[in-house]
């Protein structure tokens, strides 16, 4: 242990990942001194995330991540501050606030660092390397995420939130700078050291492939998911609880597979439980980013757009599975809140809406008693407060309630008249900001979802919409056959696309041949699923999350997280393309992505939903449905198709002789609408009413 030169509370020492900790403690001294802002334009000014034009004008020197900004930081023999979050981070604005807009705080931080802000959102790369650093040396991780680096970018500290001031244990941000300052100039050995052990052990603790997953890994996946089910309030694990959109997914292809009583009760007592509780908006649809309880009353109330598309997709497969009257409401208004306040003047999708309004957390959505009887009156009032629970001691903060709806209201026509006044109430609040960032998996994942949705309950518009955003992901995001990973009002970002982006957007452009019935989406996805087998796969098995091997070390993450990681995504799309075209090429790279990430699907299935759920895809097949017939004539039974619930089916519906395997020799049986259903390319005899393909199957 190294105790610092000037005797303070300053340590260096080992953590239990065997890597160095350094810790602060309150005796640090405060920084001081007068801003100091460099000449010129604002290196922010000019970003396309709104996250970091957030940060354009505040007193610190901020650089975007760049080769530059760590030439600058070996020009001036100084470390790197990396501060990383995203827009609409609640814990990200309140560290703003407090240091970053603080002009003394500010000036030490340009006197002693080079400073990079970087969007995780924007950079997944950037955040995935040093998340991995700050977990493996402070034990946990989140947003802000705060790392010091050698110019070289190797980190030798790592933290999250740091307050303004020593509170309850944590050391003060200006603390903690001054302490790294220090070090680096009175102890630039240890500190070398320590970031070279860190990336030595980045590099060492890559996941080791697994063998294939089988059915009995998926049923034992099952089972455990089972043991981490609770059984009072639905979902898995104690809180925080976040919509287990993956597991979900998994569990209901799982049921299907064997029948599970238990596999399909999981997927239908969470899905009630999300829906009815706080952590939906009983007013406007759609779902906050997570549950601090584990009731799901109370949620942190940023809605995220990868959540809401996922969420769709999970809710359809459940009705459609189970016909429940609740399952389709929720898609219904879910996919009317993507349309209505996440889709950009372009066609694509925000990233989010933020938690914050008026200088509080979910101002916007809670209410109390007094603004329910002066919004409906005496009458109305009492009834909604009631059946909205909300109380006057609320289940909130300052005496507000979040709005729940344990049941369906016993008179729904004063339903809807008293949620519409509501929601015109609401609608004189302050909105919380946006973050118009369109970012291409996450616009991939709605695309998916708005289609399948669009086909399954006859909603046009849905499937209209899905299509203008994959054009924009097709024509602003994609410049000379590279994906890049951004846009901001029309105009692409500069950052490339990382695997989940050309996964999840040739997955859509898949799930769009198959409703549309045109080959360009065909002509779209393949080049984007070539690049995934030449430019991100790993010699050694599976894929990294990445084309470049540009950072000090090439993230590659095959754990499902808030959405797919970028293994599952490709996966998935890999095993579609084999589904349409038959070739071994794309079903070998599916097989190699699932076996890469077996080994978390086998020792953390809460941490591989997307995985298993292509897994059990892979074991069905999966199911590959021939509709073939003039548009039109062949809705009827293209609606059929999709609603078969076999893991994965793969269903296109086009005129015939579509210029795809999976057409060939397959005529509409004497000009009459016809459905082939097939696994590897061996068919049934084909279909030409509904309900023998629903009842045939």
């Amino acid at each position: 242990m190294l105790a610092p030169a000037d005797g303070g509370s300053t340590l260096v020492g080992r953590s239990r990942s065997g890597l160095y900790r350094w810790t602060t403690g309150a005796a640090g001294r405060a920084g001081h001194g007068v801003c100091v802002m460099m000449e010129g334009v604002n290196r922010l000014a000019a970003a396309t995330s709104p996250y970091l034009l957030q940060h354009a004008d505040n007193p610190v020197d901020w650089w975007e991540w760049c080769d530059e900004a760590l030439a600058e930081a070996r020009r001036r023999d100084v470390p790197v501050l990396l501060s990383v979050g995203y827009a609409a981070c609640h814990w990200c604005h309140v560290m703003a606030h407090e240091s970053f807009e603080d002009a003394t705080t500010a000036a030490y931080m340009n006197d002693h660092f080079v400073n990079v802000k970087v969007d995780r959102e924007e950079r997944p790369d950037v955040d995935a390397v040093y998340m991995r650093a700050t977990q493996a040396m402070s034990g946990h991780g989140g947003w802000p995420m705060t790392c010091v680096l050698t110019p070289d970018g190797e980190p030798f500290f790592a933290g999250t939130y740091f307050p303004p001031e020593p509170r309850g244990g944590h050391p003060a941000f200006t603390q903690v700078l001054q302490a790294l300052s220090e070090a680096w100039a009175e102890r630039r050995d240890e500190v070398l050291t320590v970031g070279r052990d860190v990336v030595a052990h980045l590099r060492e603790t890559t996941e080791p492939a697994g063998d294939r997953l089988g059915t009995a890994d998926l049923d034992a996946a099952a089972t455990a998911l089972a043991g981490q089910f609770d059984d009072d309030a639905a979902g898995f694990g104690a809180s925080p609880k976040f919509p287990p959109s993956m597991v979900l997914e998994f569990l209901l292809r799982h049921a299907d597979r064997t029948g599970s009583a238990s596999s399909i009760a999981m997927v239908e007592r969470t899905a009630e439980a999300m829906a009815r509780g706080g952590l939906y908006d009983q007013l406007a649809g759609g779902f906050a980013r997570y549950s601090v309880d584990r009731f799901w009353r109370v949620p942190h109330f940023e809605k995220m757009l990868y959540d809401n598309a996922q969420l769709v997709r999970v809710y359809l497969h459940l009705w459609r599975a189970t016909g429940s009257p609740l399952a389709e409401r929720v898609v219904r208004e879910t996919a009317d809140f993507l349309l209505t306040e996440l889709r950009t003047a372009e066609g694509g999708f925000a990233s989010a809406l933020d938690a914050d309004s008026d200088g509080h957390e979910g101002t916007f959505y809670v209410w109390n008693p007094d603004q329910l009887l002066k919004t409906l009156g005496a009458a109305d009032g009492a009834w909604a407060t009631e059946l909205l629970q909300v109380s006057a001691t609320g289940t909130f903060e300052r005496g507000f309630s979040t709005l729940q709806l344990p049941t369906d209201p016993d008179d729904p026509e004063r339903w809807d008249r008293v949620r519409a006044r509501l929601l015109a109430a609401r609608s004189t609040r302050t909105r919380p900001d946006r973050d118009d960032k369109v970012v291409a998996a996450w616009n991939g994942l709605a695309v998916s979802a708005l289609a399948e949705a669009g086909v399954l309950l006859d909603v046009p518009e849905y499937v209209d919409a899905a299509v203008v955003a994959a054009e924009l992901l097709a024509t602003v995001h994609t410049a000379g056959g590279y994906l890049l990973r951004t846009s901001r009002d029309g105009v692409a970002g500069p950052h490339a696309g990382v695997l989940e982006d050309h996964g999840a957007v040739a997955e859509a452009y898949l799930v769009l041949l198959g409703v549309t019935g045109d080959l360009r989406w065909w002509q779209r996805a393949e080049p984007l699923l070539d690049r995934v087998l030449t430019d991100f796969a790993d010699p050694s098995g599976g894929f990294f999350d990445t084309a470049e091997d540009d950072l000090v070390v090439r993230p590659r993450d095959t754990s499902d997280n808030a959405y797919p990681s970028g293994t599952s995504a490709a996966a998935a799309a890999l095993l579609t393309a084999a589904a349409v075209t038959g070739e071994q090429r794309w079903r070998e790279g599916a097989e190699s992505a699932l076996t890469a990430a077996a080994e978390v699907a086998r020792h953390a299935p809460r941490f591989a939903g997307q995985t298993l759920a292509v897994a059990e895809a892979a074991v069905a097949g999966p199911l590959e449905v021939a509709v073939v017939g003039p548009a039109g004539a062949r809705d009827e039974l293209h609606r059929a198709a999709r609603r078969l619930t076999s893991p994965g089916a793969v269903v296109v519906a086009a005129d015939a002789g579509l210029e795809l395997p999976l057409f060939a020799g397959r005529p509409a049986a004497g000009g009459t609408p016809t459905a082939y259903v097939c696994r590897d390319f061996v068919c049934s005899l084909p279909v030409t009413e509904p309900d023998a393909l629903t009842t045939g199957s």
